[in-house]
């Protein structure tokens, strides 16, 4: 199986090897051609040079006098190169290593190559020297002409090509050497990179895999020097890790409420019946027991009939349009109220409304925004205490309709509000006081608010707890 290491290492080795590779073939050919142009300028200019010093000797002097055969060897020996000069029928005179007489003389060049070095006036070619040498040469010929423009012979200059080789050879070596040391300290460097940038990889990985076992506090720590990439991704993971921490703490304390607030009824009803089936109620008390046990399947029903819209509602991802229905909000909240009448009578409570005396029309689900009134208007009855007040208030502001209810009651700690639109969130988790608000009437009240699209606020002080929802106007 390949990992990230593998990946991020091999193939970079590879470039590294053939970029060194292309760079040794270019650099030979350079070098190769650098010298062999340089060689053969050079054993041009030597040719040119003994060429000029046999054509004035030969206008003046015999070819083999001493003084030319002296200066042919001093030429030759500060050039470094060996000369040979034929007459025009290719017959071998002279030879720079030997002037006063070597067994190359009297040995013949062939005519055709004599043609080609009067025609071209220079001849460059490598290899055997028509037999003269053994070694594979650098050669560059030139005719000798006297002063009348007569041709009287050629003179060709040559050096051996393995001085040329030995000097490529030793560039070869140090380039290899340099290359080898060069792919060790890049693959040192490489290895230490490759290796960094996996390490926090494999840190995910395993917090990936603690967090799948169930550490839900499981985290990823990445150093500030790994690449931008990186820390990206261990900052998504992170998030992602805390959101879900988040979504299974509020599962395990829903389906702990859960099974609280439907304990407490199940249980109640049990025993009713029990205590009937038994005998323990007696017969003329049973009417009252098996209202409060009508009274308890009820509040079950609605529990779940809540649960049931806030699921349905998720489903759907808010309201359609053939749902957004034009309404006046003062008459929905009025017929609201009125339902309330006897519990208000029994609190004693005071009612204040303050509501625009023309209609006020908004676009919303009728239902939705009834139930919202309805929440709000039984949350501030069931905590307002006896002879306080209950206020409903309506007004318009720009394109929007302000709806509040206000009740006095103990004044909720900063800290909680916002925790009051939770699902089964009471303030004193160890009681289950006012269960008939079964703790999921706000968190419906503010789940139908945001799939309209609109907000809700809370606030709380001097002892009075305020709700406010905003819908569109459309007047």
């Amino acid at each position: 199986m390949e990992t990230t290491f593998s990946r991020a290492f091999y193939p970079a080795a590879i470039v590294l090897l053939l970029a060194l590779l292309l760079v040794g073939i270019a650099l030979q050919i350079l070098v190769s051609g650098y010298m062999k142009k340089q060689t053969y300028a050079d054993l041009k200019s030597d040719a040119d040079t003994i060429a000029n010093l046999a054509s004035a000797y030969a206008t003046s002097q015999e070819m083999d006098s001493a003084d030319f055969l002296l200066n042919l060897s001093v030429a030759a020996s500060v050039s470094d190169a060996d000369a040979v000069i034929c007459d025009r029928d290719g017959r071998l005179l002279l030879c720079s290593d030997a002037p006063l007489g070597c067994s190359h003389q009297g040995m013949v060049i062939s005519q055709d190559y004599l043609q080609r070095v009067f025609s071209s006036k220079y001849e460059i070619s490598a290899g055997n020297i028509q037999g003269l040498y053994d070694e594979p040469r650098y050669v560059v010929s030139v005719p000798i002409y006297s002063g009348l423009g007569e041709t009287l012979g050629i003179v060709m200059v040559s050096s051996p090509m393995s001085a040329s080789m030995s000097f490529l050879q030793e560039i070869t070596e140090i380039y290899l050497v340099v290359s080898l040391l060069v792919v060790l300290v890049s693959g040192l460097i490489m290895s230490y990179l490759a290796r960094k940038q996996s390490n926090p990889l494999r840190e995910m990985a395993k917090a990936a895999n603690d967090f799948g076992h169930g550490d839900l506090a499981a985290r990823v720590t990445v150093d500030q020097r790994c690449p931008m990439e990186i820390q990206e991704l261990a900052l998504a993971f992170n998030n992602m890790a805390a959101s879900l921490q988040k979504s299974e703490y509020r599962r395990q304390e829903f389906v702990t409420n859960v099974s609280h607030e439907l304990k407490t009824p199940m249980t109640t009803i049990g025993g009713y019946i029990d205590g009937m089936l038994d005998g323990t109620i007696p017969p003329e008390r049973q009417r009252h027991y098996m209202q409060l046990v009508s009274d308890e399947t009820k509040r079950l029903s609605r529990l779940v009939r809540s649960m049931l819209d806030i699921s349905r509602l998720q489903d759907q991802g808010g309201y359609s349009d053939d749902k957004l229905i034009r309404f006046d909000i003062c008459e929905c909240a009025g017929r609201v109220l009125i339902t309330f009448e006897q519990k208000i009578n029994a609190k004693d409570i005071q009612v204040e409304v303050d509501m625009p005396e023309h209609p006020v029309y908004t676009r919303a689900c009728p239902d939705a925004i009834t139930q919202v009134i309805y929440n709000l208007v039984d949350n501030g009855v069931k905590f307002c205490p006896e002879k306080g007040t209950l206020s409903l208030r309506i007004r318009e502001d720009g394109s929007k309709v302000y709806v509040s209810v206000a009740n006095d009651g103990p004044t909720i700690p900063a800290e909680e509000l916002p925790l009051v639109f939770e699902r089964f969130h009471k303030l004193d988790k160890s009681r289950s006081e006012n269960r008939d608000g079964w703790g999921l009437g706000l968190y419906i009240v503010k789940t139908i608010i945001l799939y309209h699209k609109e907000n809700i606020s809370v606030s709380s002080k001097d002892n009075v707890t305020t709700f406010t929802f905003t819908l569109p106007l459309v007047n």
